[in-house]
């Protein structure tokens, strides 16, 4: 375990080991073949419901493991060092589940919110649309209220776990109000309307799947509105900072791993009558790695501590997952490097880490998006 890592209770450290168990025996067996195969990994997630690991930082009257965040993002690090579309889908689903603790009525987390979080249930999260990524405020999507019910038309883009998840948590235009016009809906995968367009082919992260979900006249009960009508980019908001965290954490799992396997590969090769890592020039790029894996890793558990304590940390949240992502993307290029030819090869696993750490820079908010937030809280 790393050095700066730091285990609030007995119970979590074990939990960490727990986690440690499975990914060693269920994922890093299964990551090379799912990952070649573009095969979305169903019953992994149903194994890491079993085993408490979907809904740790939520409530355990709930259904929930009762977790600080800072443990469960730590969890949501070890798995991402085996298998990086998991640690995303993870923490895509503690997103999806986000809205109805947050804004849900007692009523509604009662009959919803145990299923969701104890494992058999998988969740997704429809905010994106084509033509606004970063502004979700120009969202066309749109619900109709027609008596007892709302209307849902329009298509939600970039849906990771789109045409797999049990439930969608998609954003919605209610008025014409801007970003005040936009409300949330709890919809469940059988919806009659509710449908998944050709899964993206992407660069990496391919067991992860991505596509656009499209709504023609998606009707939902008016009880499976989340929060008042235009309370929805709020709450979108307000998950995405949690949901910047766990990208983090996801990061420095991958950057974590490429180092390992970097680190390993160095004391094994050999030029020049000794090992490679034996040679400064090489000993300080992993020295520069090992720092950056530390560094990152301490920016979203100092983001993490704060939303424990209750404190704001949505600029905390927007430097861990700036740092992280970018760092990770750092680490996992010059895993290549220390690896030479073989790195750029399928024997190892750092091309695939390199291809995977890209897309971070990118989702829960452009690195650009991080660093407008940033400033703006400065200029406060």
């Amino acid at each position: 375990m790393p050095a700066n890592r730091l285990m609030p209770t007995e119970e979590s450290a074990d939990l960490i080991e727990l986690t440690r168990s499975i990914v060693d025996k269920e994922l890093r067996p299964a990551v090379d073949a799912f990952e070649r195969d573009a095969r979305f990994p169903r019953d992994v997630f149903r194994t890491l419901g079993r085993a408490g690991l979907l809904g740790l930082p939520y409530p355990e009257e709930l259904g929930g493991g009762g977790q600080p965040y800072e443990v469960y993002l730590q969890v949501v690090e070890e798995i991402a060092t085996a298998w990086a579309a998991v640690g995303v889908g993870t923490s895509v689903h503690a997103l999806s589940c986000f809205g109805l603790f947050e804004a849900g009525t007692d009523a509604q987390k009662e009959q919803w919110l145990p299923d969701m979080l104890g494992g058999d249930l998988l969740g997704a999260y429809c905010l994106s649309e084509a033509h606004a990524g970063s502004d979700p405020a120009a969202m066309r999507t749109r619900a109709v209220r027609e008596g007892d019910e709302y209307v849902l038309n329009g298509a939600k883009a970039w849906t990771t776990h789109g045409g797999q998840a049990d439930f969608y948590k998609v954003m919605a235009r209610t008025s014409d109000d801007g970003g005040r016009g936009i409300s949330c809906f709890l919809v469940p995968a059988d919806t009659p309307g509710l449908t998944a367009d050709h899964p993206e082919q992407k660069m990496g992260l391919m067991s992860s799947t991505t596509a656009t979900m499209l709504l023609e006249d998606v009707r939902v009960p008016v009880e499976r509105r989340l929060g008042e009508e235009g309370q929805g980019l709020p709450i979108a908001l307000a998950g995405l900072d949690a949901g910047r965290l766990g990208i983090a954490a996801v990061a420095v799992g991958v950057a974590q791993g490429a180092l390992d396997v970097a680190v390993a590969y160095a004391k094994e090769r050999e030029a020049f009558g000794k090992a490679i890592i034996d040679h400064q020039g090489l000993g300080f790029v992993l020295a520069d790695m090992a720092a950056a894996v530390d560094s990152a890793r301490a920016t979203y558990l100092h983001a993490a501590r704060l939303k424990d304590a209750g404190r704001p940390y949505g600029r905390e949240a927007s430097v861990a997952k700036l740092v992280a992502t970018d760092n990770a993307m750092k680490v996992a290029t010059d895993a290549v490097q220390v690896l030479g030819g073989a790195g750029y090869t399928k024997d190892f696993p750092v091309e695939r880490y390199m291809r995977e750490v890209k897309v971070m820079q990118i989702f829960e908010g452009t690195n650009q998006i991080q660093r407008l937030v940033i400033s703006r809280h400065l200029a406060r």
